[in-house]
């Protein structure tokens, strides 16, 4: 008799233990834990103060604006936009005929592809790649790899293409505006044959 009393109050302990840590782990993750300062300037992908950008919002385009609008503002995101020179240079697009109805669908299609190869799904500012110019390995979002590398002056080069402005913070995001377009070469092969038909 006192051994089914006994193993019943440790089948009841066990319970309220489990219970009662399941109950912990809900409250503490419901609480919005404050980040810890480092002290060393590092870029917090939580923290909701701008960054000092080398450049305006006006310096990411009209393109990099309409990538920009396709993320979520409230996840952290790095984006690689190219520059309105890139958007012209390397894939023909300019903002002006981009606003004719019949090029809109092909304009949005384009630059979400273009969005695919450039973004990866973290807070990436300079302060955080090593500027030794060692490569740092990321996944965009549509697989394809990244290879970012800082040097002197703050100038990230990802994949061969260098950066024109860094660190442009909104929300969670942040943006780097680069001097060419990210893509991978099944991509650029195929848009390189209206490019020949435009000429």
């Amino acid at each position: 008799m006192r051994r089914k009393f006994y193993c019943k109050n440790s089948v009841a302990f066990v319970f309220l233990v489990v219970f009662f840590c399941c109950m912990s782990v809900l409250i503490i993750s419901m609480l919005k834990v404050p980040d810890v300062d480092t002290g060393n300037g590092a870029m917090s992908i939580y923290d909701d103060t701008p960054l000092k950008s080398s450049g305006n919002d006006k310096s990411v385009g009209t393109f990099g604006n309409m990538m920009i609008d396709m993320l979520p503002e409230d996840l952290a995101f790095t984006v690689f936009v190219p520059s309105e020179t890139a958007f012209e240079r390397d894939l023909r697009l300019s903002a002006n005929d981009s606003l004719v109805e019949e090029k809109i669908n092909d304009t949005y299609v384009v630059i979400s592809r273009v969005l695919g190869f450039s973004a990866i799904p973290r807070g990436l500012g300079t302060a955080t790649v090593p500027i030794s110019g060692e490569e740092v390995s990321y996944d965009s979002l549509s697989g394809f790899e990244l290879f970012v590398s800082k040097y002197a002056g703050g100038v990230l080069v990802v994949n061969g293409v260098k950066s024109e402005s860094v660190d442009i913070k909104r929300g969670k995001l942040v943006v780097h505006v680069m001097d060419g377009v990210i893509m991978d070469a099944e991509f650029e092969q195929s848009i390189q044959p209206d490019f020949d038909d435009d000429d």
